[in-house]
This record gives C-alpha cells, structure tokens and sequence, in this order.
C-alpha cells in the first residue's frame, strides 16, 4: 500500500455499501455501551419519539428497540442498509414502532421539537459533531436528550503518524474537554461522557472483518478500488492496535436547554 491516506470518501459508495452490509455493525460500539448510553436518558415514555440518525443495518437500534418503548425512525443513506434494518426489525417484531427510512442527514425531514431522543452511533462525523449538535438540536424537544459518539483524541501530543491519519480522515478530532465545551455551546447541558472500552473496536467492529475481507476481495479480483478500500480497512485496524492508547471514541449525551 502506498504511503498516500485514504479515507472512506475516497471509494465507490457501492462498494462501500456492500462491504460494511456484511458486517453486523458499521462502527465500535455494542450492546452494553447502547444500553450504559440509554441509562443516562430519563425521559422516554411509551409516546417517546426517537431518532436514529445514521443507522447503517440497526445494530444499535435493535438495542434501542430491545429497551424503549417509544417510536424509532432510523435514518442512513445507503438503500441497502435500510432493506437489511427493516428485515431485521420485523423479524424481531419491532416493525410496528421501528421504521427504518432513506435519508441524508444533511437534510433530515423531521418536525421542529418533535422528538424527545436523537441518537447516532458513530455517524455525526459524516455533517461534522459541531454541525450536527447545531442543526440537530431544532428538532428536539426542550428536555429532550442527544446521544452520540465521536472519535476523540485522549492526549494532548499524539505521534504525526496518527495525526496525520485523523487530521486527513476527519479534521474536527479533538479532546474530550473540548467536545464537551462544544455540546454546551450549542445550547444543551452535557450529562454524561465516557470513553468506549476497547473490545467496542476489537471484539465488535475489527474482529469480524477479516471473513468479509477475504469474501470481498474473492468477489472483486482485480478490482483495483475494491483492493485499496480492503487495504485502508485494514490499514485502519492496524493503527489503531498501534495508537490505541491516544485516541478512540467517547459517548457524548446532552440534555437540550
């Protein structure tokens, strides 16, 4: 692999798509850091109105599903992730109240304070943290709460290997105490922070990708695209058993004001 940085923009979103669908989750996360998340939010009753901002196949969402009883609209770009989350959601029995849609979170359609929850698992970075907490934060309800995660840089100095990473993948990286500032200035009182353990990226996001890759890359012989984007995975992955120690992804929740 050469020594030039690509980030997930630089690919097919096809292939993108068809790579990650494989995978029972798009991102770190897992079941019991949805639910630790969902502790710190008090207000859901039976008439919640939920939003899942960024969903891809709804392994979060399920976990939302499992522990609220309110009305979950689940939004993400990718057709192909939609289909997988609505076949999921009926097979689980959860269709009645659990509708996954296609949509940009650029242009969301969802009413002014209508909604009492916004979540989004390792998403916000595709409208920018800061951007999203701003524009987000006209639809939901005042006591309403917004609950993300947000790669996060845990130190002051990081080696330039890895800043060179992150400042090329997503600029807008930055330390915990200045996303928290960042949550309070756009009008919402920070609730809860806490740092995503490591099998959130080793156990749940990296381990089940070497089968894919191997699938994918048998699939696409010769396709020089899909080669680079199975190179930047694991690229990816080998940075991070590296660096683990400088960065990662924080849960954020907030309470809008």
């Amino acid at each position: 692999m050469s020594n030039e940085i690509k980030t997930i923009h630089d690919f097919d979103f096809n292939l993108i798509c068809e790579y990650f669908s494989g995978l029972e989750r798009q991102g770190p996360g897992s079941p019991e850091i949805t639910r630790k998340a969902l502790s710190f939010i008090d207000n859901l009753t039976p008439d919640a109105k939920i939003a899942d901002i960024g969903c891809g196949t709804g392994g979060q969402t399920l976990v939302l599903a499992e522990n609220t009883e309110g009305q979950i609209t689940a939004i993400d770009f990718f057709s192909k992730f939609i289909d997988i989350f609505n076949h999921q959601m009926q097979e689980h029995h959860f269709d009645n109240r659990v509708k996954g849609i296609v949509g940009d979170m650029n242009d969301l359609s969802f009413e002014e304070e209508s909604l009492d929850l916004i979540w989004s698992e390792g998403a916000i970075y595709n409208v920018g943290y800061e951007r999203g907490l701003n524009e987000w934060r006209k639809y939901l309800k005042t006591g309403g709460y917004i609950a993300v995660t947000e790669a996060t840089w845990f130190t002051e100095e990081r080696p330039k290997e890895i800043f060179d990473f992150w400042n090329e993948s997503y600029p807008e990286i930055d330390t915990i105490p200045v996303k928290v500032a960042q949550m309070q200035q756009a009008g919402y009182i920070p609730v809860a922070t806490f740092v995503l353990p490591e099998n959130t990226w080793t156990e749940h996001f990296y381990a089940p990708q070497p089968p894919v890759q191997e699938a994918f890359l048998k699939k696409y012989a010769g396709n020089r695209m899909a080669i680079d984007l199975i190179d930047s995975q694991r690229h990816e992955t080998q940075l991070y058993y590296k660096y683990k120690e400088y960065y990662g992804y924080v849960f954020y929740i907030g309470k809008k004001i």
